[in-house]
């Protein structure tokens, strides 16, 4: 073990925790400047692949690419320092965040409204961007709106797993593709190690809900883990999906989306969305305990599968797959624009413009993220005065 190696790795991702505003696009555009060009621990072909990968997997993209340069560099040891390194700053204010709601009953303030719209301008410039870029045919364009029809006329936790699967399974029948050829990966990791990792995380998808009928808060936690294997798309898609699971009986549907509002506003991966409910459920240490839960798959997968994706990722079904897999995703994201988050944040015609104009300045005049978080936390103030 490179004490040397991992002291760097932890220094480097907690510089990108602590700047990388802008969701997980965003964040892929901070790695490849780091890690690629600056630093040089891989080549843009191996990030590519990285990226390809970590795009299939469920859970969060960009963390779980942090996570495979982790893995690269320094071993099992350097993928969980890149998590920790990536992960704190976020988790830590969204924690005090929410300790301080609970404690000055926030829920109400005009400020908190404001945030609200940011996140229905942030989620709808999320749409607009992965449908131009997933949903080019209209096989695609029926996909979609099949997704989106079934997440909002069948409220439950699974239905968008359902969907995603459905469309994976129609675009291996509808989308032809061909392989490409793949270079070699240099992962320290074994296959047998991988085998163990995907086991681990099948045991444990399997194994939570059991758990969670007999410990106190486990089916939280067992939300959060069925979020971080279950979801594809990253941050902004698991919204419906923890909405389903946790409102209203584990928190209030106005909490829950001021926590998301409250996201936007800080740098790193959306996931740690998973501090604040936790926090805002049961204190510091269920939402350390929701953390944990949500990342652990993403990190199973990433030690899984990369000594596998050599094989896999020049696959001409898999490609295929994936195709029908990401317009559905599109839908998901869709319904969760209209429901829950269009649906409790524009009550007047207010806060359709304030709304707009935030979308109008995030995808058209390119404003950066926390910009628009300060913009709407002071329009939401003015309209309630």
């Amino acid at each position: 073990m490179n004490l040397r190696h991992l002291k760097e790795i932890f220094l480097v991702s907690t510089k990108l925790g602590l700047t990388s505003f802008g969701g997980p696009v965003a964040h892929l555009g901070y790695f490849y400047d780091e890690y690629v060009k600056r630093r040089k621990w891989l080549d843009e072909k191996a990030y590519a692949d990285l990226v390809a990968l970590c795009q299939f997997l469920p859970g969060p993209a960009s963390s779980q690419v942090g996570m495979g340069i982790g893995l690269m560099r320094g071993g099992i040891p350097g993928a969980i320092i890149s998590f920790i390194g990536f992960t704190w700053p976020s988790s830590l204010v969204l924690a005090l965040f929410a300790l301080l709601a609970a404690q000055f009953d926030l829920a109400d303030a005009g400020w908190i409204h404001g945030l609200k719209l940011v996140a229905v301008a942030v989620v709808a410039d999320a749409v607009l961007g992965m449908g131009m870029k997933l949903v080019a045919g209209r096989v695609q364009m029926l996909l979609m709106l099949g997704a989106l029809a079934v997440v909002l006329l069948i409220p439950h936790p699974l239905t968008q797993v359902l969907a995603l699967v459905a469309a994976g399974v129609i675009g291996l029948f509808v989308f032809k593709r061909e392989g490409e050829p793949a270079e070699r990966l240099a992962i320290p990791v074994s296959r047998k190690l991988g085998a163990v990792s995907l086991v681990l995380f099948v045991l444990l998808l399997a194994g939570l809900p059991f758990l969670g009928a007999l410990v106190e808060k486990g089916q939280v936690v067992s939300a959060f883990y069925q979020a971080g294997a279950l979801v594809f798309g990253g941050g902004h898609v698991v919204l419906p999906f923890l909405q389903q699971s946790l409102v209203p009986d584990f928190i209030g549907g106005d909490s829950f989306l001021a926590g998301y509002a409250a996201a936007q506003a800080v740098p790193g991966p959306l996931f740690t969305f998973a501090t604040y409910l936790g926090t805002a459920i049961g204190g510091i240490g269920l939402g350390l305990l929701a953390t944990l839960a949500i990342f652990l798959p993403g990190f199973l997968l990433v030690v899984g599968v990369l000594p596998f994706w050599d094989r896999v990722r020049s696959n001409a079904r898999v490609q295929e797959v994936l195709v029908g897999v990401n317009a559905a995703v599109v839908g998901i994201l869709l319904a969760a624009l209209y429901d829950p988050i269009w649906t409790s944040s524009v009550k007047e015609s207010a806060d359709f413009v304030v709304a707009l104009i935030l979308f109008i300045l995030l995808r058209f005049f390119n404003q950066a993220p926390w910009r628009i978080v300060v913009l709407g936390a002071l329009l939401g103030s003015l309209i309630s005065l």
